[in-house]
């Protein structure tokens, strides 16, 4: 018999726990390469925001 907390076994526990870092490290890392793409875009930052939002709106009105 294998202990369980809560109705949850352990190993489902620790599988969230691993899940939950992988998640939390895909995010820093995430956050890193975005930090030093915007500090290398400097003053176009805005810019690239514009672009985005241009194209979210072309594509819901399905022009591209």
């Amino acid at each position: 018999m294998r202990p369980d907390y809560g109705g949850i076994e352990v190993e489902d526990l620790l599988k969230l726990v691993l899940v939950l870092v992988v998640v939390w490290l895909a995010l820093e890392i995430l956050g890193e390469v975005l930090g030093l793409f915007t500090a290398l875009l400097g003053p176009f930052r805005p810019v690239l925001g514009l672009v985005v939002v241009v194209l979210i709106v072309l594509w819901l009105l399905d022009q591209i």
